[in-house]
């Protein structure tokens, strides 16, 4: 195993198109492991968006079909002289189960699934209720370290964008938003539906992303000039800041990045209460809701609304603790427990080898 600070070789796996939480996490976490002198390798679709948001350092090998990704990702990790492979949701981990060359880590961005999850050497947990969770007879280590947000499109980060302005509202409009795939686990249809029986008449909903579900989020609010569903935008950072109240509708959440991205934007923050949001926003000035009932969430978003519009546009900023979303204490965090899953490997090699020497002996 290398010495403590010796560069590793890094392979990541994420097998998805587009980019959402789950893979954004994973291009800064490569990005900054090569910054900071690592040999980092990405595994992930051919003509993924992935490959165009990593830095020059960081090498992406992109699959053209889906057959047999398992060995092929061992294969190429092999191939790489990987010291760890790291798994991205869950079909990566699973593919990175058979990396049996490498220290194979998974991050539960969802949650432990035992046929993604259960060969893996080290996991990462990113809420609490997940590393408490983990089966107890699992042979891997386990570590909590929290996700951070990080600036999905630098260029864009500079640019000075205008939502409400692209929108054409009028000073005294209230302006909700959310992002997010737009898929069933997310919500959006909670939400449209609690904006539409419950909302202000000049209120406005924002949604920005895309997802299989976009067909039936426009018939839901077809005949509402309010709802506007803006699609993918890689300008989530300066949206955010246009937002009088960012919602979170979702049915099941280990660790929203957009909510944190909403706190950083200093967005109040309605969520329902699922296992992320119920571990990120204890403590903090902002307000949970029952999961899964559109009606009680559209009451508490005419509550705080309410409660907003009464407050000028400079006293709606909120202040909340972030500290322990830092991204380079994640960093290194995360280099630590691949260090940790090496040497616990490696000492795990050298007892079969003694035990069966001795039964050779």
């Amino acid at each position: 195993m290398p010495p403590p600070f010796e560069p590793l070789t890094l392979v990541h796996v994420v097998f998805s198109s587009r980019i959402a939480g789950g893979e954004l996490h994973c291009i800064d976490l490569a990005n900054a492991q090569a910054a900071l002198g690592h040999r980092v390798h990405v595994i992930g679709t051919a003509g993924s968006a992935v490959a165009g948001a990593l830095s020059p350092a960081v090498r992406f090998h992109g699959l053209k079909l889906p057959l047999l990704r398992g060995w092929r990702v061992a294969a190429l990790a092999r191939k790489l002289g990987a010291d760890v492979c790291h798994g991205h949701l869950g079909p990566a981990c699973k593919a990175v189960a058979q990396a049996r060359s490498a220290s194979r880590i998974g991050t539960l961005h969802v949650g432990y699934k035992p046929h993604h999850h259960a060969l893996m050497d080290g996991l990462v947990c990113v809420n609490r209720a997940q590393h408490d969770g983990l089966p107890r007879d699992r042979a891997g280590l386990a570590s909590l370290i929290y996700n951070w947000a990080p600036e999905r499109n630098a260029q864009v980060v500079a640019m000075r964008i205008d939502l409400r302005a692209e929108l054409g509202l009028t000073p005294d409009q209230l302006l909700v938003g959310s992002v997010g795939r737009l898929q069933r686990a997310k919500g959006m249809d909670l939400l449209v539906a609690a904006f539409k029986a419950h909302a202000p008449a000049n209120a406005v909903l924002a949604i920005l992303g895309e997802g299989p579900d976009r067909a039936m989020l426009e018939d839901m609010a077809a005949g509402d000039p309010r709802v506007r569903l803006l699609g993918f935008r890689s300008d989530v950072d300066q949206a955010l800041k246009s937002f009088d109240l960012f919602v979170s509708a979702s049915r099941e959440e280990a660790f929203p990045l957009a909510i944190l991205e909403a706190m950083r934007a200093g967005r109040p923050v309605l969520s329902t209460a699922t296992q992320g949001p119920r571990e990120m926003l204890a403590g903090q000035p902002a307000r949970l809701v029952g999961v899964g009932d559109a009606d009680l969430l559209g009451r508490a978003m005419a509550e705080e609304l309410a409660r907003l519009r009464r407050l000028e546009a400079s006293e709606r900023r909120v202040s909340y603790a972030t500290a322990a979303y830092d991204r380079s204490n994640a960093v290194a965090r995360t280099l630590g427990f691949y260090r940790d899953v090496m040497l616990h490997r490696a000492a795990g090699a050298e007892r079969f080898e003694d035990e069966e020497e001795a039964i050779a002996a």
